[in-house]
């Protein structure tokens, strides 16, 4: 299970991390799950409890060693999104509302045409911003601090 670069990289994504999948291909043909994560530069996504693989870990300083299940990823062309009206498997388009707003759609033999929203874990940041300044961070009376006067020319530097 080590890194492995994808040979041709999806450019445009459709399926997103919070997206209801089901597994098309594999051991686990035909569950459903949603997304975990996304490995755009392998091609691959990881659905949450499925695909599941021992893993034997080593014990270290901090941590239990033994033999783990963790998730595997799965290609992203063994997945495909459910219809939110049919609940089957179907493919996604795009499409322009009147508004302007582009909405994704299921498309596909059985596809209702619905509007498959984009999941609420997006709008969640991955990694939170920092909320105390740390030490590289200039303080806020130096921000604010006025060194330019255009009438004075006092802080131009001499070019």
């Amino acid at each position: 299970m080590g890194w492995k670069a994808a040979e041709k990289i999806i450019q445009h994504w459709k399926i997103l991390r919070g997206d209801n999948v089901m597994i098309i291909r594999g051991k686990d043909k035909g569950e459903m799950g949603v997304i975990k994560r996304v490995i755009r530069s392998q091609n691959r996504v990881i659905v949450d409890g499925k695909n599941l693989v021992k893993k034997h870990i080593k014990q270290g300083q901090g941590h239990e060693g033994g033999i783990f299940s963790i998730e595997a990823p799965l290609h992203v062309s063994n997945v495909q999104v459910l219809d939110p009206v049919t609940g089957r498997p179907c493919k996604i388009g795009y499409k322009y509302l009147e508004d302007g707003t582009k909405v994704r759609i299921s498309r596909g033999q059985q596809a209702s045409g619905a509007i498959i929203p984009r999941p609420e874990i997006l709008k969640q940041r991955r990694k939170p911003r920092p909320t105390e300044s740390g030490p590289k961070d200039t303080p806020i009376d130096l921000v604010l601090e006025k060194t330019y006067d255009v009438k004075a020319g006092i802080g131009m530097p001499d070019l």
